[in-house]
């Protein structure tokens, strides 16, 4: 991987397209705004997502950040973190927010869909350690509550606050008292979802785009 030298050309293009599933226009509308944030420079850097104003104010601004420099979320299997990144690991990382198209299969949308997951997993599990803890998921579920309109911010909270609790008797049951609690596994997490439209709630507006448009 590595940033595109200027604007991709037809060939790169096609390579990116078929990689994270945006259209030619979408590639073009996403790199013009990757040479906004990074001032013309050929990869963006951590600091460069503090001029980003709609960004200072989310509650997860750190975990948002630091997934677009997380190997996990390169769809390379990497681990650990990167100081920069260029386009192409900028447009992998914001695929992961785009919602599914409308002629997928069923296939295709379950394989998104556990991709989605994985992303927001690997947001909360800021170790690297494979799991995340029962605090942790009831921040996860509050923020994904938080997105409906229809809920107040305390309604979220409560049902957030319930969840932690349903999970702990779960994942938890009896345990003796020299035994220690790990935490959530990926695939516990994906059981604790199951049912759950993340679909569509997962899309990023602080880069002044809406990736809701980016399904069309």
């Amino acid at each position: 991987m590595g940033a595109l030298q200027s604007s991709p050309g037809q060939h790169e293009y096609s390579d990116l397209a078929e990689k994270t599933g945006f259209s030619f226009r979408q590639i073009g509308v996403l790199h013009t705004r990757f040479k906004q944030l990074s001032h013309n420079e050929e990869t963006l850097r951590r600091d460069h997502f503090n001029e980003i104003p709609d960004l200072a104010c989310n509650p997860i601004r750190a975990q948002i950040v630091e997934a677009f420099f997380d190997r996990r979320n390169f769809r390379e299997n990497g681990e650990g973190t990167v100081q920069e990144i260029g386009f192409e690991e900028f447009l992998v990382v914001m695929s992961h927010f785009r919602p599914p198209s409308l002629h997928m299969t069923q296939e295709q949308r379950e394989s998104v869909r556990r991709e989605k997951l994985r992303f927001l997993f690997n947001m909360h599990d800021t170790d690297n350690d494979g799991t995340i803890t029962l605090e942790e998921y009831r921040h996860l579920v509050e923020e994904l509550l938080s997105l409906s309109e229809t809920l107040e911010k305390n309604t979220a909270k409560s049902i957030a606050d319930a969840a932690m609790l349903e999970v702990a008797s779960i994942s938890m049951g009896h345990m003796e008292p020299d035994e220690f609690y790990e935490g959530i596994t990926f695939e516990h997490f994906l059981k604790l979802l199951n049912g759950f439209e993340i679909e569509s709630r997962m899309n990023i507006r602080f880069l002044r785009m809406d990736t809701t448009t980016l399904c069309k």
